[in-house]
């Protein structure tokens, strides 16, 4: 079983390596340092084999914003494993340490931009289904919350952090 901790420091180059073989691109790994260096880091975990990292997951501040005002909220992603350790519990121990982690923490919900099959054991729905909107609504775009009732009252449409229009 892989260790789930924070990423620190030391882990920069690690993750940007997972990242890239993950998605088979940069894309995502360079992402992940413009997060990092705007400041919008809610929460990095890697998971860690024999003194390996294998696995990242990273969650950010977003908002839900609507005529009222904005609401805050957290985004997951990127959630990367290398290939070689896919379909081995790795993202799933990562995502539900995650989860935790926020959950103790205080945050009310978390929003992703994934595969609604992967994401649907972990408590995602659609966002539409809590009247948050994000581009063309496709089940691809999922919320969870934290705890029941958490986004009861909260409409309106995802605002997430400007790194993720560059990276598009």
């Amino acid at each position: 079983m892989p260790r789930i901790r924070l990423e620190t420091a030391s882990d920069r180059e690690a993750v940007f390596r997972v990242n890239a073989l993950a998605f088979g691109r940069e894309d995502e790994a360079r992402l992940v340092d413009a997060l990092r260096e705007g400041g919008r880091v809610a929460l990095s975990l890697v998971a860690e084999v024999d003194g390996e990292v294998v696995g990242h997951v990273l969650f950010t501040a977003m908002a839900v914003r609507s005529a009222a005002g904005a609401q805050a909220a957290v985004c997951l992603g990127p959630l990367a494993v290398l290939p070689a350790r896919q379909r081995q519990g790795i993202g799933g121990r990562l995502l539900e340490a995650g989860l935790a982690s926020l959950r103790e923490a205080g945050h009310a919900a978390v929003f992703l931009v994934g595969h609604p099959s992967y994401y649907v054991r972990f408590g995602f729905q659609p966002a539409r289904v809590f009247d948050v909107h994000y581009e063309d609504d496709r089940d691809a775009f999922m919320a969870a919350e934290l705890f029941p009732g958490a986004l009861e009252g909260v409409s309106g449409r995802a605002e997430f952090a400007p790194e993720f229009y560059r990276f598009s």
